[in-house]
């Protein structure tokens, strides 16, 4: 027999896929340590450095008054009004996220329930709107003295703001429109994960409740001064008050309203469902990455510079977090898979978005890879482990992944780097890797905990009512049929029709 060449046994023995793959990732994972170290020596110069660049500026000032011939002073935009601007500009990409989820969640599931779910993605936004207007805005943004709970009438209804005529009056409206879409897309987590087997009225209440209190309150702990925010605890941008409060939610609307028909079997076993237009749920994605470029940098709540860092760590987690779960899946399953992909380029966002002005961007990176790979294993834990049936991974991508996040403060937390965010009395302490001991990761794992159990058994009592006075589920004859015909006599593509028969009904061209 001829003796292979050396060349040829190296591939063969090598560079197989089993091999490749885990070889790939332990190189990731080394170059973003190299990175990390890298960036630790360049964030304890940010602060000297800045101080330096701020000084220069003062001194070109100092000469150009001093020079005759200066021109004249040429009138420039106000930093209120930029910051106005900056804040209404940030709150119509938010308000955009409402159709990436809407996509995401239609093309995550069956084609019977498309008109049902874009439906529930709209009527949360308005009913919530309406509701955090008049009273949800007063009770997150009471005076800090409330520690945990309280509410502000000048507030409710926009108050003094209701017919604003000066700066003041302009600046409360722009905070209002940035915070009612936060509101609102931690409401609409919810309608993925308990997609195609919830009645709309039965999530209209939902809706109604989550905007009008239960959002928030725990949106007043931590950022209308409350008790968590008076702990230290920091969540820039929402990991915990947006996605993971959404997602416990999540978790006990899936579990209440229980899995649809067909997803298992009488031994446990599980059945896939496809979903029905994955180049629909990829578009859904694209838009809820490009609307999070509002979410995490339009936490500034300011036109400053530092806008330009977070956007950064935000792409920067976004595009691990998907490397993340695409080879984790291409391990595991033996084939690339899209859906795991989408949601851990999600994961990614989610992730990042607590510690996104808090840290550097090789630790975003890291950060980003890990929530790509826990998502992966955590949707898989849900669904075969809980028995709890999530469409659309809702409960992992932001309840998990919200939780990774925020946790990911206390431990690459840099203070010289969220100094350029905050004062220096409410910065936090460098976290666990950068050398601050456990102190802000104690912080952010109790906020993690407090809002977690906070969220479970607020949800549980609102939908436990909802269900016993209005129903949560309807009936298995509806889920046949589709939600579409059964809630609404509406079809979603025209000139085809709907195959009811069996458990899962598909389309077919008229």
């Amino acid at each position: 027999m001829k003796k292979e060449s050396f060349s040829k046994q190296f591939k063969s023995r090598f560079l197989h896929k089993r091999f490749l793959f885990p070889v790939a990732l332990g190189a990731l994972f080394a170059c973003l340590l190299i990175m990390l170290n890298t960036h630790s020596s360049y964030a304890q110069q940010m602060t000297d450095s800045s101080q330096t660049a701020v000084d220069s500026v003062k001194n070109v000032a100092a000469v150009a008054t001093d020079t005759p011939a200066a021109a004249a002073p040429v009138t420039s935009l106000s930093q209120d009004v930029a910051n106005i601007l900056w804040l209404c500009l940030c709150a119509f990409l938010v308000f955009f996220m409402q159709a990436g989820f809407a996509m995401v969640e239609s093309g995550m599931t069956r084609a019977k329930n498309a008109v049902n779910i874009m439906m529930k993605n709209l009527l949360d936004f308005c009913f919530g709107a309406v509701l955090f207007w008049a009273v949800g805005y007063a009770i997150m943004y009471s005076s800090g003295d409330h520690n945990f709970f309280g509410f502000d009438p000048s507030l409710a209804f926009l108050g003094t703001s209701n017919a604003p005529t000066d700066l003041g009056g302009y600046s409360l409206s722009a905070s209002w429109l940035f915070q009612v879409v936060f509101a609102a897309t931690a409401a609409t987590i919810v309608s993925g994960a308990m997609a195609e087997r919830t009645k709309l009225i039965s999530y209209i209440i939902y809706s109604c409740i989550i905007s009008l209190v239960v959002y928030p309150v725990s949106g007043h702990w931590i950022w209308g001064g409350g008790w968590l925010s008076d702990l230290g605890f920091r969540d820039f941008a929402g990991s915990t008050v947006v996605h993971s409060l959404g997602g416990w939610a999540s978790l006990a609307g899936a579990i209440m309203v229980g899995p649809r028909l067909g997803k298992y079997n009488k031994d446990g076993s599980v059945n896939n469902i496809n979903p029905h237009n994955m180049p629909l749920a990829a578009l859904g994605v694209f838009i809820l990455w490009f609307g999070w470029y509002g979410f995490n940098p339009g936490s500034t709540l300011t036109a400053v510079g530092g806008v330009a860092h977070v956007a950064v760590t935000t792409t920067l987690a976004a595009a691990t977090g998907a490397i993340g779960a695409l080879i984790t899946s291409w391990v595991v399953f033996k084939k690339p898979d899209l859906s795991m992909t989408l949601n851990g380029t999600l994961a990614g966002l989610v992730g990042i978005t607590a510690p996104c002005a808090s840290v550097s961007t090789g630790s975003a990176a890291l950060i980003g890879l890990i929530a790509g790979i826990l998502v992966f294993y955590s949707c898989l834990f849900v669904e075969r482990k809980l028995k709890v049936d999530d469409p659309v991974g809702a409960i992992s991508v932001h309840g998990i992944c919200g939780a990774w996040g925020t946790l990911a403060v206390g431990l690459f937390g840099q203070r010289a780097i969220d100094l350029q965010y905050w004062s220096a009395d409410t910065a936090i302490k460098d976290g666990l890797f950068f050398g601050g001991g456990f102190h802000q990761l104690g912080v952010q794992a109790f906020g993690v905990l407090a809002v977690f159990a906070y969220a479970m058994i607020a949800m549980f009592i609102v939908f436990y009512l909802i269900k016993k006075v209005v129903g949560l589920r309807v009936s298995d004859a509806e889920q046949k049929q589709g939600l579409d015909l059964g809630e609404h006599n509406n079809t979603a593509y025209g000139g085809f029709v709907l195959d009811a028969e069996g458990d899962h009904a598909i389309i077919v061209i008229e």
